[in-house]
């Protein structure tokens, strides 16, 4: 387990649109680029294997930007498929903001990064005290039904608050500024609500017409 006195300074980035990775959650991913095929080899042969996902933005005048935030994670499964693609999962271990983007002669992107501000990240199990998961629950049948998406939903009646609202603010199918808004919830208790609020916009058909209670 990384502990915060080893985090590092600087850390490749895998800019992915809509790809959400938070603390204490797992994310898999599929890598083929050669780019990031090279990030890969290299942050296997770092002692922390920290990979940061980050939500690319457009600039003023169309330059790739990155957002201030993002999540780094453990590289923690690897396989190899025998035509040379990666199969990997990551462990969100903390939030990041981006100091500065570091040049270099890497194929992928590197940030120089700080890590003050998200201690909270590293400790354990959040809960949410405020939450009522049969209100919630509703609410989530009716966005799915909308949606044309299954579910495990014993599963979800089982899970931990913090596993249930994380899992689904990464799986459910936002927008990246949306995806960049739940990341960027101070708390759970926030991400859950900042969730209901993004499921009842979908709900109304994307307006703002208050059509639900």
């Amino acid at each position: 387990m990384i502990k915060a006195a080893d985090l590092p300074d600087t850390i490749p980035v895998f800019p992915l649109p809509g790809a959400l990775l938070l603390p204490r959650a797992r994310l898999p991913l599929h890598i083929f680029e050669p780019r990031y095929l090279a990030m890969l080899d290299d942050t296997m042969k770092t002692s922390h294997r920290l990979i940061g996902m980050i939500q690319p933005r457009e600039g003023p005048s169309g330059e790739k930007k990155l957002h201030a935030i993002g999540c780094a994670g453990r590289l923690t499964a690897f396989s190899e498929t025998e035509d040379g693609r990666y199969m990997i999962t990551l462990s969100g271990v903390s939030r990041f903001r981006v100091a500065r983007e570091v040049d270099g002669f890497a194929p992928y992107r590197r940030c120089e990064v700080s890590w003050a501000g998200f201690e909270r990240d590293m400790g354990g199990t959040e809960e949410d005290r405020g939450f009522s998961r049969k209100d919630f629950l509703g609410l989530l049948a009716r966005y799915f039904q909308a949606q044309g998406l299954a579910t495990d939903w014993d599963s979800l009646k089982e899970a931990e608050d913090e596993l249930l609202i994380n899992s689904l603010s990464m799986l459910c199918p936002f927008p990246p500024e949306d995806k960049q808004a739940l990341l960027e919830a101070p708390s759970l208790a926030t991400r859950r609500e900042t969730l209901v609020t993004l499921i009842e916009f979908e709900l109304r058909g994307g307006t703002d017409e208050e059509v639900m209670q």
